[in-house]
C-alpha cells in the first residue's frame, strides 16, 4: 500500500500534465498604449469639495 503523500504528489503531476496538454484558446487583444492617458481636469469637471461638522452631544 502506498503512502497517502505520495498517492497525492501522483494525482498533482497528473493533474499539471492534463493542464499542460489541455489546448488553449488565444484572443487576439489590441497592443496597450505605451504611454497612459491623462485627462485634465477644468474647473467645471473638479468636483466640489466641503466639510460637515455632526454634533454628536446635542
Amino acid at each position: 500500500m502506498l503512502d497517502a503523500f505520495i498517492i497525492e504528489e501522483i494525482k498533482r503531476r497528473e493533474r499539471r500534465r492534463e493542464d499542460h496538454e489541455r489546448p488553449v484558446v488565444e484572443l487576439p487583444l489590441p497592443a496597450p498604449d505605451d504611454r497612459p492617458r491623462r485627462r485634465t481636469e477644468t474647473e467645471e469637471e473638479k468636483p466640489q469639495r466641503g466639510v460637515v461638522v455632526i454634533d454628536l452631544l446635542s
